[in-house]
């Protein structure tokens, strides 16, 4: 793997027929659709992905079948958060048997655990991987903060090789660029779409961006237009994020509005099906018909920008 993975590297969604079977078809067409974007990796099992929702079985057959036909194309990146230490190892070392790039933790979550305890944590789970790791903060989910001393302590550990924020705290984020200076080779990437351009600006390196699902190549012009120095560019591309957002991301009044507007966007374009995880469930007809109405919307937006 590059010691330093930038650009827009998606959390993809995991594509089910029903409770513990995945819509291996729609798998297939989806993984093509995002790197035909050209994508700088892929992100499974993760929040958008409804990593913890699913069976360790079905984990290991999702990291199966995309770590193949992926075949090295970009860098696999898979979720191992867990509440169980052995799980979140024995996933990862079925990752890496099977061709993975890296892993992703996010601290365990269910019992809050302290700084002093996510560092021994650490401490004891990296040397029982054998792929190197990415932080994942995700403060909202996991209740639990990586705090920057925790983040200073863990660039010492060479086989630590990233950083993935999800805090939305953009003064946080900014102070993990600073802190992460000192390791060029770490990238730092922001989960809220809807902050990516800024995140670039404070010197982040990418984003894992949930809507790359539906347009990967929108958020990776966006990368390129920053990275040429064509802001004006980068922030017209920001603002047609803002309104995938907008028109997907705030259907219903849950949290799980973000992964249902995704998945029923993606079902509506003929991807792949849009079965939630229990105890979710896909949106229901009159939400369907929103999000159907408001993908020609942003189509016809989108090839105004030429993309």
């Amino acid at each position: 793997m590059k010691p330093s993975l930038t650009g827009i590297v998606p959390p993809m969604i995991t594509p089910l027929r029903s409770r513990d079977e995945l819509d291996v078809a729609g798998l297939e067409k989806l993984i093509e659709h995002i790197l035909a974007g050209g994508v700088s990796g892929l992100f499974i099992l993760g929040t958008t992905g409804e990593g913890p929702s699913l069976s360790y079985r079905l984990r290991r057959e999702l990291i199966d079948r995309v770590c193949k036909q992926v075949n090295h194309r970009v860098p696999v990146l898979v979720g191992i958060t867990d509440t169980a230490f052995v799980e979140s190892v024995d996933i990862g070392r079925h990752a890496a048997n099977v061709g993975a790039d890296a892993l992703v933790v996010a601290p365990p979550y269910y019992l809050p655990e302290a700084q002093p305890e996510l560092q021994e944590y650490l401490d004891h789970l990296v040397p029982e991987l054998p792929l190197p790791l990415f932080l994942y903060n995700m403060p909202a989910l996991t209740k639990v903060h990586f705090e920057l001393d925790t983040v200073r302590r863990a660039l010492d550990n060479q086989r630590i090789i990233g950083f993935k924020d999800s805090s939305g705290d953009l003064n946080y984020f900014k102070q993990a660029v600073e802190l992460i200076k000192r390791r060029p080779d770490w990238p730092v990437l922001i989960g809220p779409e809807e902050r990516l351009f800024d995140a670039l600006q404070l010197g982040g390196h990418g984003g894992v961006s949930g809507g790359a699902n539906l347009f990967p190549k929108l958020y990776v012009k966006l990368c390129e237009a920053h990275r040429a120095g064509d802001l004006v560019r980068a922030q017209a591309l920001q603002d047609q994020i803002q309104h995938v957002s907008d028109a997907f991301y705030r259907i219903g009044k849950y949290s799980s509005s973000i992964i249902k507007g995704i998945k029923c966007a993606l079902a509506c374009l003929g991807v792949c099906d849009d079965f939630m995880a229990e105890p979710f469930h896909r949106f229901r007809s009159g939400e369907r018909e929103l999000v159907m109405k408001r993908l020609k919307e942003i189509e016809a937006q989108l090839s105004q920008l030429n993309l």
